[in-house]
C-alpha cells in the first residue's frame, strides 16, 4: 500500500515543511510529501521545496477572483495529484473546504485556540498579542479546517509557559519547538483514524 500523499500549503518561509521532511527522513512520519502549494510566488517555502525535491505549485490568490474561485482551483490541483491529506502551515488565505475534504485538511496555529485566533492573527502578531494580554500560558493548536479562520475541531494542543521578560522572538521560538512536535503527531493521529472531523464541530483526539 502506498504511503499517504501529503500536500503542504504555505504563504511564507516553510519552516514547518523542513520539519516534516526531517520527520519523514527519520522514519517518524510515514507519508509522501507530494506537493507544496503557495498562494503567492517568491516565498521561501518554494525554495525549500525545490531543495527537498518536492513538486511545488503557485496558485496566485490575486489572480483567482476571490475566495470561492481560489478554493476551487486549489482543490482541483490537489485532486489531480491524488492528495490524501492537506496541511496549512503558515498559509494566510481563507480556504473554502469542499464537503468531501472536511476532515482531510489540518491547520497549525501558534496559540491555544480559541484564544488569539481569527483573521489577522498570524506569526509574530499572535505572540505580541499574547504578551500584551498578560496571560501566563500559550502554545500551539492543530485543528481541522472548516470555512472560518482558525476554527474547526481541535486535534491536539501543546502548551508553553510565558516567562517574565519574554520578547516576541523568545516566545515564538519556544512555541515553534512545540509546533515541530504537534504537527507530525496530529498527522499520525488523523491518518490512524484516532482524530476525526465528525460533522458536529467536535473533534476526537487529544486537545
Amino acid at each position: 500500500m502506498r504511503p499517504s500523499r501529503l500536500a503542504v500549503l504555505v504563504s511564507g518561509t516553510g519552516r514547518s515543511l523542513d520539519n516534516l521532511a526531517d520527520c519523514v527522513r527519520r522514519g517518524e512520519l510515514a507519508v509522501e510529501l507530494a506537493l507544496v502549494l503557495s498562494d503567492r510566488p517568491g516565498v521561501g517555502a518554494l525554495e525549500r521545496a525545490e531543495r527537498l525535491g518536492i513538486e511545488s505549485l503557485v496558485v496566485p490568490y490575486r489572480d483567482a477572483g476571490g475566495v470561492e474561485p481560489f478554493g476551487r482551483r486549489v482543490f482541483e490541483e490537489l485532486e489531480a495529484r491524488d492528495i490524501d491529506l492537506v496541511v496549512l502551515a503558515g498559509f494566510l488565505r481563507l480556504l473554502r473546504i469542499p464537503a468531501t475534504w472536511l476532515g482531510r485538511v489540518l491547520n497549525i496555529h501558534p496559540a491555544l485556540l480559541p484564544a488569539f485566533g481569527g483573521k489577522g492573527f498570524h506569526g509574530d502578531r499572535v505572540h505580541a498579542a499574547v504578551l500584551e494580554s498578560g496571560v501566563r500560558e500559550t502554545g500551539c493548536t492543530v485543528h481541522f479546517v472548516d470555512n472560518q479562520y482558525d476554527h474547526g475541531p481541535v486535534v491536539l494542543q501543546r502548551r508553553v509557559a510565558v516567562r517574565e521578560g519574554d520578547t516576541v522572538h523568545d516566545l515564538a521560538a519556544r512555541v515553534f519547538e512545540e509546533e515541530k512536535l504537534a504537527l507530525p503527531e496530529a498527522i499520525r493521529s488523523v491518518l490512524a483514524g484516532e482524530a476525526t472531523f465528525d460533522g458536529t464541530g467536535q473533534g476526537r483526539g487529544t486537545p
